[in-house]
């Protein structure tokens, strides 16, 4: 058609010719307003080609039916294919079985046999942080979501002060100015002065057009990645030059059969203001430097960091359920089949980005920033945890977990902590207040590493539904073991130990048969005490950390084997 209208004339030619060039502009101009479609063909592509593939020999046959009981039939046979398709595939969830089963296959995780221990504990959790830091900014202001990251070797929630959604003028001239920057250590997070950043960005998430992030990411990459990369979260951090940079976490999509996301690297905006120049680069080659994920060792400030995006890691967690095999997630089976628990009053779920120390373990483990899950049952009146899993924060190719269940260690699981917090404070008004984000707290107290989750008590407002923060939040350690609540000093992280030794210290004596902790003299007399009436005499196993020494490698040894 386009060669016999090529063929009229000399004005035919003309227009073909302008009609063209007006295409291929469009088509590289506005790859960021299309490259969704892309994406979906490339995530989609195997059952795509599988109904066009049924749908086109059906068809075929059909036309070359004489018979219309036969049209019917073959009719009938494509209605009853796609409906099964769609009932199995999309209806039941089979596609994303097959798509998560994948994940498993291809990642590389290890079993560890020891629990890291947890440090620089941060106090608020992700919430609280957020509505602080918009009761800070001004009508024509944004926060964008909070992350936690590495600044200066010290943990800190970022997020941009940027032009608000509203107002759409200043979305298309203004720039992001600021950056909050505040300690996540602290329980008195300021949101002014030090801790509010200058750093202008032409780029913005709440930006419009080519100046927003995603479309400026996308712009970059190239024909290839179209296909296979889209941006994700993006976080506010300083590079190797200590200067501020937003760095985009990239998601890879791998596979033929039912494609999985992977991390794909970030990419690195540097700070700079919008002018001609910025926007001759944005509209024609996007912005930003691309890392790939094998070159993240390249950059200091990338590694031990905070940038993997979190729809990756909790398909990764979310994969353990196949480690009983292919089948045993299948409704009637389901013997070590696990979830991640989701919590209706907590508007932050898992992972929750935890700093561990791995130092003490048998492991190549770096210390730093992880996604932590802590798995379930699938079933809902199943509380127990399972798995507890750590994935690296910077997107290392690498997963490790450690089986409680296997174990029989019988800890709480996630979505038993609010209602024992609830429990142990029967005068808080709980429909107004609410126990959220409850994240690991591992420490060698008394002995040996004792797991507890740490959880905030923070007030939900019945209008907007946002939490709403405090400067000194109720703070709570549960045992994961003993089940016990122990209401602790949001001012003084440095006593929680002992705090939480005074409590439980005699129960732990008559349970393991500990000795005594936090003392610097015990009387001979202090051997035999009181505990509920009944006079109890600690069994002191001298040998008690040796025999712990032999377990774990017992269990490492077990973890070879299979």
């Amino acid at each position: 058609m386009i060669k016999t209208y090529w063929n009229k004339g000399r004005k035919q030619k003309i227009i073909t010719i302008f009609g063209a060039i007006v295409l291929i502009a469009l088509l590289f101009f506005l790859r960021d307003d299309y490259q969704p479609f892309l994406l979906f063909l490339r995530k989609y592509i195997f059952v795509l080609l599988l109904c066009v593939i049924i749908l086109v020999l059906g068809l075929r046959k059909f036309r070359k039916t004489a018979s219309t009981g036969a049209r019917l039939g073959i009719l009938g046979l494509l209605v009853v294919f796609f409906g099964v398709l769609y009932f199995v595939g999309w209806n039941q969830g089979m596609y994303d079985y097959m798509k998560t089963y994948n994940v498993f296959k291809h990642l590389n995780k290890e079993e560890i046999n020891e629990l890291p221990l947890t440090q620089n504990e941060r106090i608020q959790p992700l919430q609280n942080i957020f509505s602080m830091a918009n009761e800070s900014v001004g009508e024509t202001k944004d926060i964008s979501l909070p992350h936690l990251v590495r600044v200066d070797d010290e943990n800190r929630w970022t997020m941009a002060i940027q032009p608000s959604e509203k107002y759409i003028m200043q979305r298309i001239s203004d720039n992001t100015e600021e950056v909050f920057s505040v300690s996540s250590t602290t329980p008195f997070p300021r949101f002014s002065n030090e801790n509010r950043i200058p750093v202008t960005f032409s780029i913005g998430e709440s930006l419009k057009f080519s100046r927003n992030t995603y479309n400026a990411v996308v712009q970059r990459f190239n024909p290839w990645m179209l296909f296979n990369h889209e941006p994700s979260d993006t976080f506010y951090m300083k590079n190797d030059s200590g200067d501020w940079v937003q760095v985009v976490s990239l998601i890879k999509w791998k596979g033929f059969f039912f494609p999985y996301p992977t991390f794909g690297g970030v990419m690195i905006i540097e700070k700079g203001e919008h002018d001609f120049n910025d926007y001759l680069e944005r509209v024609t080659i996007g912005k930003g430097t691309y890392v790939s994920p094998d070159e993240i060792k390249n950059y200091p400030f990338l590694t031990k960091q905070n940038t993997l995006s979190e729809k990756v890691s909790q398909l990764q967690a979310e994969s353990l359920k196949f480690l009983g095999g292919f089948s045993d997630p299948l409704p009637w089976n389901m013997e070590t089949a696990v979830k991640i628990p989701v919590l209706p009053d907590d508007q932050n779920q898992q992972p929750f980005v935890t700093d561990f120390d791995f130092s003490g373990t048998n492991t190549n483990a770096y210390s730093g920033l992880y996604h932590w899950f802590g798995l379930e049952p699938v079933g809902d009146e199943r509380t127990s945890l399972t798995f507890s899993v750590f994935i690296p924060a910077d997107g290392t190719d690498k997963m490790y977990y450690y089986d409680h269940a296997s174990k029989k260690q019988g800890y709480a699981g996630v979505s038993a902590m609010p209602l024992k917090i609830q429990e142990s404070r029967k005068e808080i008004d709980w429909t107004v207040n609410k126990p959220v984000e409850f994240r690991p707290y591992i420490k060698d107290i008394a002995g040996r590493k004792r797991m507890f989750f740490l959880g905030t008590v923070a007030a939900v407002n019945d209008d907007t539904k946002q939490f709403d923060g405090s400067a000194t939040p109720d703070l709570a350690l549960v045992d994961s073991e003993y089940r016990d609540v122990i209401w602790i000093d949001v001012k003084h992280p440095s006593q929680w130990g002992k705090t939480v030794y005074d409590q439980l210290g005699e129960a732990w004596r008559s349970s393991e048969g500990i000795g005594y902790f936090y003392e610097d003299d015990v009387k001979d007399t202090d051997v035999q005490q009181t505990l509920d009436s009944l006079k109890i005499i600690p069994k002191i196993n001298k040998n008690d950390a040796e025999i712990q020494r032999l377990q774990r490698q017992l269990d490492s040894l077990k973890a070879l084997e299979n």
